[in-house]
């Protein structure tokens, strides 16, 4: 009894020590403009999950705005289909045609995010609908030596693609395109070298910032290793003589001012924003320590008013250490368009199409290519942040020699499918 009496008077002193911060609450869509101007110069934070300008919900803010707290989460449950083609194998075999369909979790993310002494921000979001070390999704701390000038260390998004690099929670679509996520085709029975376009999430350190004429940049360096793995593993190339890392760079081009990380925010109708990009990214002794490989990628987005808009290509050239003893380099391409239009205050409606040479631009010695249109609708039920996702895409196969060439590309890619998915945020 002693001992929680103690416990309840530190606890009660601590309360009111914290007396000059401020609490801020709000279940509106549309906080008050007192609150916007005490709030939203020192909460366009970027967590890479929720957004924070005008969805806060609970925040904590010191008067003077040096030091602000805000924690976050994100649910998502989805009901999944999905049809694969059966390739041409003979029904004997009793493959199933419907496989990973039912109910799912996709992310169930629990995180903080905040700043300090007016130059530090700060995230850390757990995962727990992951596995392994990928539970820790990201954990990273940006020091602001002014708008142009930001250094971040932890772990946090690769500057590559943008359909990675938005809000995890304000995607156009429940489901990023296969040309980014899927793996490409490689001419070898090597299980270990499956490389896809997609850095993702990866520890390392970052030099980032944008000037007043719209210039951005993100320069920096990391494990390679992605999302799964928390440990320092890398060696010196034995080829290259340099660090076994991923050299990573982005140079974007926003004339309307900084673009929010966002497809699609029912808060977010009267922006008008541009951003083009370029992005490149070198991964040392990639793929368990077989291939070096090089990614170039372009990328365009627009807000205007209603409208969302954007496109991205990207090119990856595969080379294997000499240790393999392959001499050939192996060349690929992917990219997609995408549009999104809210035809009411809530509603968005959406297309994509998404295009995949899988086989590496007839470096492999087969033809053909992936492309995938998709339909989506979303709806944000106002005033409680949730947000009913549906999607429905097709896998389609063009220009293959032969049917056994048409059959392999889409392994393990459904030719259709669909998901509806419900979300919430905080």
């Amino acid at each position: 009894m002693t001992t929680n009496h103690n416990m309840k008077t530190i606890i009660t002193a601590l309360a009111l020590a914290t007396t000059p911060v401020i609490c801020h609450a709000s279940a509106s869509d549309t906080p008050t403009a007192e609150a916007d101007s005490s709030l939203t110069p020192h909460l366009n934070m970027d967590n890479g999950v929720v957004p924070i300008a005008d969805n806060r919900g609970f925040t904590l803010q010191s008067k003077d705005g040096r030091f602000v707290f805000k924690p976050y989460l994100m649910l998502q449950a989805s009901g999944n289909f999905n049809w694969y083609d059966d390739e041409g194998l003979d029904k004997a075999y009793n493959q199933d045609n419907v496989a990973n369909s039912g109910f799912a979790i996709p992310n169930a993310i629990l995180g903080f995010t905040g700043r300090a002494f007016g130059k530090i921000d700060y995230n850390l979001s757990i995962n727990a609908a992951a596995s392994g070390q990928a539970i820790l999704q990201q954990a990273w701390i940006d020091y602001g030596i002014s708008n142009a000038a930001h250094f971040r260390i932890g772990k946090f998004k690769t500057p590559f693609s943008h359909a990675y690099l938005t809000t995890l929670g304000e995607t156009l679509m429940p489901g990023l395109p296969n040309s980014l996520t899927q793996s490409v085709i490689m001419p070898y029975s090597l299980n270990a070298v499956t490389p896809s376009f997609a850095t993702g999430f990866d520890l390392g350190v970052e030099f980032h910032g944008m000037a007043r004429c719209g210039l951005g940049y993100e320069v920096g360096l990391f494990n390679g290793t992605g999302i799964n793995t928390n440990m320092a593993t890398k060696t010196i190339s034995d080829d290259l003589h340099i660090p076994s890392l991923l050299y990573a760079g982005r140079l974007t081009y926003q004339p309307w001012g900084k673009m929010p990380t966002t497809q699609g925010n029912p808060r977010l109708q009267d922006e008008k924003k541009l951003l083009v990009g370029l992005s490149a990214n070198y991964n040392v002794e990639s793929e368990n320590e077989s291939t070096n490989d090089l990614r170039v990628g372009a990328e365009f987005a627009m807000l205007w008013k209603r409208l969302y808009l954007a496109g991205e290509l990207y090119y990856m050239n595969v080379g294997f250490t000499k240790r393999q003893k392959i001499n050939s380099k192996y060349h690929y391409l992917g990219g997609y368009v995408q549009a999104g239009y809210f035809v009411t205050r809530n509603l968005q409606p959406a297309l994509r199409y998404d295009f995949f040479d899988r086989n590496g631009l007839g470096s492999t010695g087969t033809g053909g290519f992936l492309n995938a249109p998709a339909v989506a609708l979303n709806y944000f039920i106002p005033k409680c942040n949730l947000k009913l996702s549906a999607m429905y895409e097709f896998v389609g196969r063009w220009g293959h020699d032969r049917q056994l060439d048409r059959d392999i590309d889409d392994l393990g890619i459904a030719t259709h499918r669909a998901i509806v998915m419900l979300q919430y945020t905080f």
